[in-house]
């Protein structure tokens, strides 16, 4: 008998599953993991006809607020305004030719969909996507720009992705995780090779941490080069399943409530290969509140004339945070992505505090 989900979240992408359909580690796992920084520069190679290298620019207002230096990684400027581009590029240009040949499948709502939707059409493998049926219809109406087959599923993100994984067994195709895959990793561990190049005495990195993808390749190439660099997580109050995670030992189970940073709301595989990465590699931890998120959202927009997502948001807002206890030092804060609904961004825009 199948084992019932372990919990439905309220708010954005599913992270896990029930015990029946989670992503276990695949065989050497562990060796790939091991060899992440290696992994991580090839990426850098294989993916750079497939997506932009986004700017590093300083940011005045911030580094007035904290006396220190802070530049912003502007992913938002990536190819489906995303850093998940990264990630999904480098998932289907390691596909073996069987796999290719079968095609792909994932779940989202969000990021994740649309860069596996690019990533697909560019290097033309099938692929099919599922979603819940209460998608945004402006995040559907994106997703039909790309030659992907679409899957309404009634029922919420968890439906979406235990059905995605269940097809996915039953066609003998590939189902890309957002984050818990070696290969999705290396992807989004290409910022931290732009990010050394672009500026390379930084003394500290800020990133929005959700399944761990993200900060799980950024720390891992940084550390891996032997760098002091300071890895500092960020993430919503509303939805800090990794780092209640990190503080218990193990993957929690814990409510995730609705929150602008929908894009690392949810909870965490239980096997996920990202949980080591977080608990080793981040040297700090901070979250924010949903007011924090939206002013710095703001701020970001009128002040550097960027609009951000809440993800991204929660990364600036962490760093505000902090005060002046990073003054006189260089500074990065990774703006994740800037699609945000329209309604969404009416709301922050109207609030204050």
């Amino acid at each position: 008998m199948a084992a019932s989900p372990s919990r439905r979240q309220t708010n954005g992408a599913a992270k896990y599953t029930d015990s029946e359909n989670v992503q276990r580690h695949p065989a050497g796992m562990g060796a790939s993991l091991a060899d992440l920084p290696r992994q991580i520069r090839l990426a850098t190679s294989r993916i750079r006809p497939n997506i932009v290298e986004t700017p590093l620019r300083l940011s005045s207002i911030l580094s007035e607020r904290t006396g220190a230096q802070v530049y912003l990684k502007l992913e938002n400027r990536q190819h489906t305004g995303s850093f998940k581009l990264r990630g999904a590029t480098n998932r289907l240009l390691n596909l073996t030719a069987e796999e290719r040949a079968c095609g792909v499948v994932t779940a989202s709502t969000g990021n994740h969909a649309l860069a596996v939707a690019r990533a697909a059409a560019q290097l033309n493998v099938a692929a099919t996507i599922f979603l819940p049926e209460g998608a945004s219809p402006r995040k559907v109406e994106k997703l039909r720009a790309f030659p992907v087959a679409l899957c309404r599923v009634p029922g919420d993100a968890l439906n979406a992705e235990i059905s995605a994984r269940q097809a996915a067994r039953q066609r003998n195709q590939l189902f890309i995780s957002p984050y818990n895959d070696p290969h999705i990793i290396a992807g989004q561990g290409t910022i931290a090779v732009e990010l050394l190049r672009q500026q390379p005495q930084l003394d500290a990195v800020f990133a929005t941490v959700g399944g761990g993808g993200l900060m799980g390749g950024i720390a891992s190439y940084i550390k891996g080069t032997g760098s002091q660099i300071q890895i500092v997580g960020c993430q919503p109050e509303n939805s800090a399943v990794m780092l209640a995670s990190v503080r218990a030992g193990r993957v929690v189970e814990t409510e995730s409530l609705p929150t602008l940073s929908d894009g690392s709301a949810g909870g965490i595989e239980p096997h996920s290969v990202t949980f080591d990465l977080s608990k080793s590699h981040v040297d700090h931890w901070l979250t924010v509140s949903e007011a924090e998120i939206a002013t710095a959202m703001r701020l970001i927009y009128s002040e550097c004339g960027e609009c951000i997502e809440g993800a991204a948001g929660v990364a600036v807002a962490s760093l505000l945070k902090t005060d002046k206890r990073f003054a006189g030092q260089r500074l990065a804060v990774v703006i994740c992505g800037g699609n945000v609904d329209s309604d969404t961004w009416q709301r922050v825009l109207e609030q204050r505090n």
